[in-house]
């Protein structure tokens, strides 16, 4: 099947999810276009919501294909905090507030999932793909690369390194959200 004039939107007001998104898709043989919408984010607990709700009113706002992805880090003796208030808890607390949260704690099991979300005005209900790495959180910030919770994630086989300390290139290789968007471009290309 021929791609040709196929593209799909990613809705982000963040240039490092697009650029890791823009990799792995045009690995993937899906062009990726960068579209800033002010869309509504809701409070839920959910995951898959959320990106469901930002996703239909992405569309209802451009009435184009998009893509919208989002994502949390669930620390499983913080009974999945800050899991689908990430963003929230980045914004507020950040990585050493959350490292404060799990000072003296030996148990750091962690994982970060991802929900890509993808509606166009020809469908009646938004599409989504999931992915979920496993991992530990570090006991102090290491590496400079990435974003958000990256620098105290240490992901499962990444060889003891958060994800902060390996380039767009290896973090994509056991991402959460490489692996949603793998499972999109799959179907996408199918379609």
């Amino acid at each position: 099947m021929s791609l040709k004039g196929k593209v799909a939107f990613l809705v982000t007001t963040n240039f490092h999810k697009f650029n890791e998104a823009c990799q792995v898709l045009t690995e993937q043989g899906v062009a990726t276009a960068w579209l800033k919408i002010e869309a509504i984010e809701i409070q839920e607990d959910n995951l898959e919501e959320i990106a469901k709700a930002t996703a239909r009113d992405a569309v209802e706002k451009s009435s184009l294909p998009l893509l919208v992805e989002d994502a949390g880090l669930f620390v499983e003796v913080l009974k999945g905090f800050p899991g689908p208030y990430s963003s929230y808890v980045y914004r507020t607390l950040g990585t050493k507030g959350v490292l404060r949260l799990m000072e003296g704690i030996a148990e750091r099991n962690a994982y970060f999932c991802s929900v890509i979300a993808f509606y166009s005005p020809e469908l009646a209900y938004p599409k989504c793909f999931h992915g979920k790495v496993e991992g530990k959180i570090s006991l102090k910030e290491r590496g400079n690369q990435g974003f958000g919770f990256d620098p105290i994630f240490k992901p499962k086989g990444g060889i003891g390194r958060t994800f902060a300390e390996m380039t767009t290139t290896k973090k994509n290789r056991f991402s959460h959200r490489a692996q949603a968007l793998r499972k999109f471009a799959a179907w996408y290309k199918s379609t």
